[in-house]
C-alpha cells in the first residue's frame, strides 16, 4: 500500500487471486446457476470492497495505534454471528483462551496507551464500522464455504471487488500508473496477491468443518507474526507490552488449536 496505494493494492490482490484460482474453480461454475448461491457470493464481494474502504479510510484519518485496536473487534463480532446463525457453542475454557487471544492482540496493536483520550479520535467511527464489516465478511465467507465451496467463496468475491476497484481506478486516473506500478513492483505485488489469496483460501477451508468462532480466534493472532516480521525486516521499534501481547496471543492460539 505504501508503494502502489490502497485501492490499487486491493485490485492487485483480487486480480492475481482470481487468475490463480481459475483452473481450480472451473468445476464449481455450475454452482453459480443457483440464485441463492450467486446472491450470497455477490453480497460477499460487495461487503469486502466496502469494508476495505472503511478500513483504509480509518487508517488514513486516525492514529494507527488506536484504529488497529478497534478493528480487532472483528473477533467478538464474528463469534456473536457464529452463535446466532450457526448455533455454535464454546466451553468455558475456550472462551477464556479466546479472551487471552483478544487481550494479546490489543496489546500488540497498541503502540502507546498515552494516545487514548476521553474524546472520540479521528477515524474511530470508521474503524468501528470496519470491524463490524470484517466480522460480517468472516461470517459470509464461512457461509459461502459451507453452502457452495471454499474455492468459490474466495474466487467469486475476488472477481467482484476487483472489478469495483478497477472501475474506481479507471474513473479516477486511468490505468497508466496502475500498469507501471505492476511492472515496477512486480515482486512484492505478486507475493502480496499470492499470500493474501492463500490465507483466505485456508480460512475458507478451515471454517468448512470447524467452528467459525474458534477458527477466527486462532487466525486473529496474525498481528503477532506481523510484529516479529516488522522487527526483523523493517527494524521497527517494539515496546515491551507489544512483545508481551504477541506472546500471549500466539500462546493462546496454539492452546486453542490443540484443545479444540
Amino acid at each position: 500500500t505504501r508503494k502502489v496505494g490502497d485501492v490499487e493494492s486491493l485490485a492487485f490482490i483480487g486480480v492475481i487471486g482470481a487468475i490463480i484460482l481459475i483452473p481450480f474453480v472451473i468445476k464449481d461454475f455450475n454452482l453459480l446457476f443457483s440464485t441463492s448461491n450467486l446472491l450470497l457470493l455477490l453480497v460477499l464481494g460487495i461487503v469486502t470492497f466496502i469494508m476495505a474502504l472503511f478500513d483504509f479510510e480509518a487508517l488514513r484519518q486516525g492514529k494507527l495505534s488506536i484504529v488497529d485496536v478497534i478493528i480487532e473487534l472483528e473477533l467478538p463480532v464474528t463469534i456473536i454471528l457464529g452463535f446466532i446463525f450457526f448455533r455454535e457453542t464454546l466451553s468455558s475454557i475456550q472462551l477464556l483462551i479466546i479472551s487471552f487471544v483478544f487481550i494479546g492482540i490489543v496489546l500488540v496493536a497498541t503502540k502507546s496507551f498515552s494516545h487514548w483520550k476521553t474524546k472520540l479520535e479521528k477515524g474511530v467511527l470508521l474503524a468501528f464500522f470496519a470491524a463490524i464489516g470484517m466480522g460480517i465478511v468472516n461470517f459470509l465467507t464461512a457461509s459461502s464455504s459451507r453452502q457452495i465451496s471454499p474455492l468459490m467463496a474466495v474466487w467469486f468475491p475476488w472477481v467482484i471487488f476487483s472489478i469495483m476497484c478497477l472501475v474506481y481506478i479507471w474513473r479516477r486516473e486511468g490505468f497508466s500508473r496502475f500498469i507501471k506500478n505492476s511492472i515496477k513492483f512486480k515482486g512484492i505485488v505478486l507475493a502480496m496477491g499470492i499470500f493474501d489469496t492463500l490465507a483466505w483460501l485456508f480460512y475458507a477451508l478451515a471454517v468448512l468443518k470447524n467452528e467459525i468462532s474458534i477458527t477466527t480466534a486462532i487466525t486473529e493472532s496474525y498481528p503477532a507474526i506481523a510484529l516479529f516480521l516488522g522487527f526483523w525486516l523493517n527494524k521497527e521499534k517494539i515496546n515491551w507490552h507489544q512483545w508481551l501481547g504477541a506472546g500471549i496471543a500466539l500462546g493462546a492460539s496454539f492452546a486453542l488449536a490443540f484443545l479444540s
